[in-house]
């Protein structure tokens, strides 16, 4: 990644004003990630590391930024949780190395950095910003690219214009006001770890990285260490710390004793010596603050059940069967139990419904769950297909009803709104199709929103392409529909063929040049009005779809009023212009209401459900996915409750599941279903 020229002292003002707000919405949304989790109640568990073996490591001198013969003794770096910022900032390359087995605390450790990073940052320094690289493919995407789309995903306020004619997110990352904590380096394909690596190693960026050990140790021995790099490697927990964690986090029940709890009995059985020597698998097992949390959960939280069931050699024979008794029994406990004003979900569906969503990131290979890539878990022609039908009914269905109304015969508007329902359907399905499905693209939320006054210099004006775009998908759809139209009459009067075809034709290029100029005129105009959000206006998932459905309802009732207006004086103007030259046209002021009206509604909600993340929101989440029972009708209550019974998290705009074990043991669990 190459370091551009010192930009000159206006931008450079602009770009630390913009990295000041950059680090408030960073903070604001861990502040309330690190409040959602009850690790942190009555404390967090001490997440402790020591130096990673050698092998993993660079060479000390260019870790500390040596000059050649200089001493180059190891830094130190032992620490804990509570000094995570100040062991980054010890690094002299800026560049550090998290390696944990799972369940170790690598996500509380990095949410832990950002907060504290933050807290005591000066304006020199950049902002971390968590990026999850299980979902970046180096193969494909540059890492500048894909930094800078993770942040424009996030943040929809980067994808402003900034200096140099590129987007705010992108002269961010290049002039390095943006610190990558990349977390997860284990979850990337196999095949994909090296050229990330090669990637990573190909810049001097400062960054925080993350992994499992092993796998990062498979990458390292593929190619190399990550340059200038120091690594630290994650300590289990000790039996001293669960003695004084898990005894505070139940309730007391022996009167006599105040200070005896579930736990007592268990944790002082795992301190006798077994015969063998060895730890007790249970030991082991709560040896991770991801175990203990689920042990927590399951036996704390729960009266009802007894810790001590877990020292059963019988019925939990080894480790494997521990973790999976946890594992499996943690969605049960948190959704058994009642939260103030959430629904009752049952048990058994929320197990199948969080099983597809496990499954369709598995296939996906992210860790993100993203409300607008939902119906990603269909095939692409599926997806398309059930597009166009369902927009091909909603618009025929609005379009009888009112050509019913306006004309007062039943009759005909059950054939007209035949007739359109199936050219938008198909239109708008093969717009989606191409748009999307071919490119592999996805819906994204809106970036923008519709203003008048106080629109930014900086606004990029889109009237040529949209103009453009506008007309040629207006013309193709006016042509379709006039020469179908033109095809019924002519042979509903009983005309010969030539006169069909001559009919069809004449209304092809009447309803061409309208809907065309129409379309384009709105398109042009809905460009004009458009401005990007400011950067902390997505601070959640929720938040991200309630903006898009509000930019996505105030364009539809622009776009309404605006198209069915110029449709229905552009009927008559396009009568003017080519009346004499394809024979005798005629309209009246009723007609072109009724044109109006329909079109203007029909366009709109074509649009709305077909090219928008609300809308196919809307169409596939709330409507598809549940009637198929992948998912629950209320979908946005039910990731909200997710998130807010611990089985989820926010990351940024996506949820992600809170443990990546828990998702790849529902997506298993799932696939054997």
């Amino acid at each position: 990644m190459a370091t551009p020229a010192v930009p000159p002292s206006a931008v450079r003002a602009a770009l630390a004003e913009a990295a000041e707000q950059l680090a408030k919405a960073v903070a604001a949304r861990w502040q309330r990630e690190e409040e959602q989790r009850r690790i942190q109640d009555p404390y967090p568990l001490p997440v402790r590391w020591k130096p990673a073996c050698e092998t993993l490591t660079d060479h000390w001198a260019n870790i500390r930024r040596l000059p050649p013969g200089a001493p180059s003794a190891p830094l130190d770096l032992s620490g804990r949780l509570e000094g995570i910022a100040e062991t980054y900032r010890s690094v002299p390359s800026g560049r550090l190395v998290v390696l944990g087995r799972s369940g170790s605390g690598k996500t509380v450790l990095t949410l832990r950095f950002v907060l504290d990073h933050l807290r005591t940052r000066t304006p020199a320094e950049p902002v971390p910003v968590i990026f999850s690289i299980g979902a970046w493919d180096p193969t494909a995407v540059t890492l500048r690219d894909w930094l800078t789309e993770q942040l424009t995903r996030d943040h929809p306020g980067t994808a402003a214009p900034g200096p140099g004619k590129v987007s705010l997110a992108s002269a961010l990352v290049d002039s390095g006001r943006v610190l990558p904590v990349l977390d997860g380096f284990d979850e990337m394909a196999d095949g994909l770890r090296r050229p990330a690596l090669e990637a990573l190693n190909a810049t001097t960026l400062p960054l925080v990285l993350t992994s499992r050990p092993a796998e990062y140790a498979a990458a390292v021995a593929e190619t190399d260490v990550l340059t200038s790099a120091a690594p630290i490697e994650l300590t289990d927990l000790t039996l001293d710390d669960l003695d004084d964690y898990l005894p505070r986090t139940t309730r007391k029940k022996d009167r006599a004793d105040p200070a005896a709890g579930a736990w007592q009995p268990v944790l002082k059985k795992l301190r006798e010596p077994s015969p063998d020597g060895s730890p007790a698998p249970l030991a082991t097992v709560l040896s991770t603050p991801l175990m203990v949390a689920l042990a927590r959960t399951v036996y704390s939280d729960t009266p009802e059940h007894d810790p001590a069931e877990l020292l059963d050699t019988q019925l939990f024979p080894g480790v494997r069967e521990l973790e999976e008794h946890l594992l499996d029994n943690f969605l049960p406990t948190v959704y058994r139990r009642s939260r103030p004003g959430a629904r009752g979900w049952e048990p058994e569906r929320v197990q199948r419904w969080l099983g597809h969503l496990a499954r369709h990131l598995t296939e996906l290979k992210t860790p993100d769950l993203a409300w607008w890539r939902l119906g990603h878990g269909l095939r692409g022609s599926t997806r398309t297909l059930v597009t166009a039908l369902v927009t091909a009914l909603v618009i025929g269905l609005v379009d009888g009803a009112m050509s019913a109304a306006f004309s007062g015969s039943l009759a005909g508007g059950v054939l007209d709104g035949t007739i359109v329902g199936l050219l938008a359907g198909l239109m708008f399905g093969l717009v989606h199709w191409f748009t999307y499905t071919v490119t592999g693209k996805d819906v994204q939320p809106s970036a923008v929103r519709l203003r008048i006054r106080g629109r930014p210099d900086t606004t990029t004006w889109r009237a040529g392409p949209r103009l453009v775009i506008g007309t040629l998908g207006g013309a193709f759809f006016g042509c379709a529909y006039g020469f179908m139209v033109g095809l019924l009459r002519a042979l509903s009067q009983r005309a010969g063929p030539a006169l069909v075809l001559e009919n069809g034709l004449i209304n092809a290029i009447f309803f061409g040049l309208v809907f065309g100029g129409a379309a384009g005129l709105s398109f042009c105009l809905l460009g004009l009005l458009e401005t990007p959000r400011d950067i902390v206006s997505a601070v959640s998932p929720g938040s991200v779809l309630r903006a898009d459905r509000r930019t996505v309802l105030v364009r539809l009732c622009f776009w309404a009023p605006v198209f069915g207006t110029a449709v229905g004086l552009g009927a008559g103007l396009v009568v003017d212009l080519l009346q004499g030259h394809l024979g005798r046209l005629a309209t009246d002021p009723m007609t072109s209401l009724m044109l109006g009206t329909i079109s203007g509604l029909g366009g709109a909600l074509g649009y709305t459900l077909t090219l928008t993340a609300w809308g196919q929101w809307c169409l596939l989440a709330r409507i598809w996915l549940p009637l198929t029972g992948r998912l629950p009708w209320a979908a946005a209550a039910f990731l909200d409750d997710a998130y807010q019974r611990g089985v989820l998290r926010q990351a940024g705009a996506v949820y992600q599941f809170r443990h990546a074990r828990l998702q790849s043991r529902l997506a298993r669990s799932r696939r054997r279903g």
